[in-house]
Order: structure tokens, then sequence, then C-alpha cells
């Protein structure tokens, strides 16, 4: 069973950039022929849980219409990290923001990840 960390949050201006970590432990991720995929997910107050980016062993990625063109998800697996390069934050943007792992093959539903990471605060000032 995989575990996942997330880190890299802060507080930032409008236009500014961040990039998210997110660590994998107990098996190596994005192995050849694998299902697992590595998504990012973000939650602000009040609101729903909702998909941001995902990105699987191949190095497909998918996002978010809000992010595409924005963000990018990437992946290092010699330090069994994935990333989330964000660009341009909008005050919008502002949510706790999760990384999950799940052997789906590529999915944006929250129900389709497994294992999910603490959290880590993402606020961008208007």
């Amino acid at each position: 069973q995989v575990q996942v960390a997330e880190s890299g949050g802060g507080l930032v201006q409008a236009g500014a950039s961040l990039r998210l970590s997110c660590a994998a432990s107990g098996r190596t991720i994005f192995g050849y022929d694998d299902t697992y995929a590595m998504g990012w997910f973000r939650q602000a107050p009040g609101k729903e849980r909702e998909f941001v980016a995902a990105i699987i062993w191949s190095g497909g990625t998918i996002y978010a219409g809000s992010v595409k063109g924005r963000f990018t998800s990437s992946r290092d697996g010699a330090k069994n990290t994935v990333y989330l390069q964000m660009n341009r934050l909008k005050p919008e943007d502002t949510a706790v923001y999760y990384c999950a792992a799940g052997r789906n093959g590529g999915s944006t539903r929250p129900y389709d990840y497994t294992s999910w990471g603490q959290g880590t605060q993402v606020t961008v000032s208007s």
C-alpha cells in the first residue's frame, strides 16, 4: 500500500508561482506496465473537493479546465515523487491541496483514489 505526503504550499501574491511536491512511500510508483495514477485535488472552505491534475506512469497528464495552461504535473521516478508546478496563481486558486494515489489508470474522481496526504495550504492574496 502506498502512502503519500505533499508539501510546498504557502502564501503568495497573485501572479506568483509555487511548486508542490508529493513524496510516495510503501512502494515504487510509476513502474512500467503499472496502473497507478497520482492525482492532485484541492478543497476550499465550504466547497467540495475538486480535481486539479493527474499523472500516470507514462507521463501522460490530465488537467482541470480552470488550471490548464498554468499548472503542470510531472514525475521523478528516482525520487519517487511527483510535482505540481503552479504558475500565474490567482486568488481563486486558494485552497488546501491534496496529493492522492490510486490504481485507476488515471481518474478525475476522488473516489478512485485510495491513499491521501494531509494537504498543504496554498493562499493567493488579491
